[in-house]
């Protein structure tokens, strides 16, 4: 944004320390998650155990945050902390490294097809970034 003016997030995410990773990620620009060193399994969200082998042994990864539009719906009637954010398109994408990601899209909804090639964009807003998914141009 460079209005000047960060939006306050209605509903703002739980930061843990924990998750305090994954979200200073974001307003770095960076997208990542975990991986458990013992099975190598990655997941979405970031998970201090891994739910494959339940492994406390993780480790952090970045992400490309490019994958491919599987679904998507768009919410008219949204629950009220969202109400003045509706209609929005929400969306499930299969990210490149295996993961899946349930997010909003940024897009026109006549733009959207299945198997079409997104990205994700960093969204800026306190207390924590962000991210969307929109329309990957320069991906096959």
């Amino acid at each position: 944004m460079t209005s000047g003016t960060i939006p306050e997030l209605a509903y703002p995410p739980r930061i843990t320390p924990f998750t305090k990773t994954f979200w200073d990620g974001l307003r770095e620009g960076r997208f990542s998650t975990t991986r458990c060193r013992q099975c190598s399994h990655m997941t979405f969200p970031p998970k201090p155990v891994c739910p494959e082998c339940w492994s406390k042994d993780v480790e952090w990864v970045e992400l490309s945050g490019r994958g491919v539009l599987r679904s998507y719906t768009e919410v008219t009637a949204a629950p009220s902390m969202f109400a003045a954010e509706a209609p929005y398109i929400l969306c499930l994408v299969d990210l490149d490294e295996g993961i899946r990601c349930l997010s909003r899209v940024i897009a026109d909804w006549g733009e959207l097809v299945p198997d079409k090639r997104v990205r994700v964009q960093v969204r800026e807003a306190e207390p924590a970034y962000l991210f969307d998914f929109v329309l990957d141009e320069g991906g096959n």
